[in-house]
């Protein structure tokens, strides 16, 4: 615990004297790796490098690759619809995106979990086979919701034969067309649920114009209704209910 509070002592001490002079020269720190003759531990390594890369592009695997893009842009265009402006907050939105993706993904997990992690920790498979049993779920989910046009576009540009069995398609053109599908399925559901707050909007304003308060902006009056119309309609209910059926098919 010392050596770890003089080293970062000794780094606030270099940063404080490079902002008074250029001159300071700090010293270098080498990083290296130690030898080693054991097979098990080279192992533990390689697995150790890879859960480190998996957990860097964790963000963008959780994005391209679920649930998360749907949700969010069907949540984001219905704060939009409902006028709160801010309400409710980006972190909010993101955290219930994350908890239904999760829901949403679980049968997934769970089959990548039984037959890719475990039988990899146990040493039963090899790395490719832990890749190849990780992405046949995946696989297999995102083909369900992406569009046979969208995958022939990206077979198209790529200049690939089409396949037999969609499952013999790589991952670079199922992701890409999976990611397309999925912004077309989120807009579309993003315009129905838009419609009711727009007529709510349109009505309130004409009511205004018709009794020549057209200094009055329309949105003060209507979202007060917006927000009645939507707690009595149960609308978180229907918004998400209607997420996982679009997930059913």
């Amino acid at each position: 615990m010392m050596k770890k509070i003089s080293f970062f002592t000794l780094l606030l001490f270099l940063f404080s004297m490079s902002a008074f002079s250029a001159d300071v020269v700090a010293p270098s720190i080498n990083i290296t790796m130690p030898t080693a003759n054991n097979p098990t531990t080279i192992a533990e390594s390689i697995k150790l490098l890879i859960l480190l890369t998996v957990l860097a592009l964790a963000p963008s695997i959780l994005i391209m690759m679920t649930s998360f893009t749907r949700i969010i842009i069907v949540l984001a265009i219905l704060r939009q619809a409902l006028g709160t402006q801010q309400m409710p907050p980006n972190q909010i939105l993101i955290g219930i995106a994350l908890f239904l993706t999760l829901f949403i993904m679980s049968p997934q997990i769970n089959t990548i979990y039984k037959t890719a992690y475990l039988p990899l920790q146990k040493n039963e498979i090899t790395l490719e086979g832990a890749y190849k049993n990780a992405t046949k779920p995946l696989k297999t989910f995102m083909l369900k919701q992406t569009r046979q046009k969208d995958l022939a576009l990206f077979l198209r540009i790529a200049k690939k034969p089409n396949p037999k069995n969609p499952q013999e398609l790589s991952m670079d053109i199922v992701i890409p067309a999976f990611i397309i599908s999925e912004l077309k399925t989120a807009f579309e559901m993003g315009f129905i649920i838009y419609i009711p707050f727009l007529i709510i909007d349109m009505v309130v304003s004409s009511i205004l114009m018709s009794m020549g308060m057209m200094m009055l902006p329309p949105i003060m009056i209507s979202l007060p209704f917006k927000l009645l119309i939507f707690v009595l309609a149960d609308g978180w209910n229907l918004v998400v209910m209607s997420l996982f059926k679009s997930f059913m098919r």
